[in-house]
């Protein structure tokens, strides 16, 4: 299948550039970005084309993967579903309900695939961990802590200086990752019963899910680098069990979900980690931070 990448940002050079060059299965097209020098490194840096125009790429290729803002993901995966191009997108969906309820028809109505990389889900421990707790019953609580150390006083990540994150904070960048592994197994969250600030950008939520369980989030960037990590504990009539750990770097998840991705192009049945699904989390990310502004 061919392929082009949208965003030429540290992510898109560290991890779907390479990913998408490995791909044994994928023709890498080609790159476009709002800065045409930057795409034009990040193309010549993995053995592919800069493309200035975005509409040019979307012409050349039948799916691509997105490496963008969430608020330019949702306008680009409109035009890009809309010319016909299986979505590889990115977490968060979007920066807004409306505009991920919009990526999404646009999806329904242009019959692509869409798969989001919400990168624990396409790790191969976290995903048996999750099909494993999904078939058990009686869950009680869970308490997720998801922690990151991009904004500590120093840090040299190569995010720190991204606007988005800071405009939007832990609760949008690390938030999807701990609610794609929690909605799974203890259903969908019907409702955001509390939201409260920490240090720096930190939030605390609770959520009540379907299945009839609670949950409690801590959410970070500002977290010391020592004290960084993630951890999830359930606990329900099996006992307690914690979400285990995984040394693995993103491309290899990358390159799962684009397996997933062709998949789903080619068998026409959508991933669990589609669109819709990435909706779902967008309206609960969506639903704290109103909470939390009702707060200020």
């Amino acid at each position: 299948m061919r392929i082009g990448l949208l965003g030429t940002g540290p992510w898109a050079d560290m991890t779907h550039a390479p990913a998408l060059r490995r791909h044994d299965s994928l023709d890498f097209v080609g790159v476009w970005g709002r800065r045409p020098g930057a795409a034009k490194e990040l193309a010549d840096r993995h053995g592919t084309r800069a493309y200035d125009d975005v509409d040019a790429l979307l012409a050349d290729v039948e799916a691509v993967a997105l490496a963008v803002p969430p608020a330019v993901q949702a306008v680009l995966a409109v035009r890009a579903a809309r010319a016909g191009c299986h979505l590889l997108l990115d977490k968060p969906l979007a920066a807004t309900v409306a505009q991920g309820q919009a990526a999404v028809e646009a999806v329904r109505v242009a019959g692509v695939a869409s798969v989001v990389f919400f990168t624990a889900r396409f790790q191969p421990e976290t995903e048996a961990w999750i099909t494993e707790q999904a078939a058990a019953d009686g869950w009680f609580t869970a308490q997720a802590q998801w922690l990151g150390a991009v904004f500590a006083a120093d840090s040299d990540s190569p995010f720190a200086d991204s606007p988005w994150r800071r405009e939007k904070g832990a609760l949008w960048d690390v938030g999807p990752h701990a609610l794609s592994v929690l909605l799974p197994v203890l259903g969908d969250a019907r409702r955001v019963a509390a939201a409260a600030p920490g240090p720096g950008d930190t939030v605390h939520l609770v959520l009540d899910h379907t299945g009839g369980a609670s949950s409690t989030l801590t959410l970070s960037l500002t977290a010391p680098p020592a004290a960084a990590g993630a951890t999830v504990e359930l606990r329900g009539r099996a006992g307690v069990t914690l979400l285990p750990e995984t040394t693995e770097g993103p491309v290899p998840a990358l390159l799962r979900a684009a397996d997933a991705l062709l998949a789903s192009a080619r068998g026409g049945r959508p991933h669990a980690c589609d669109a819709a699904f990435g909706l779902r989390v967008t309206e609960t990310l969506a639903a704290a931070e109103a909470l939390l502004n009702r707060r200020q």
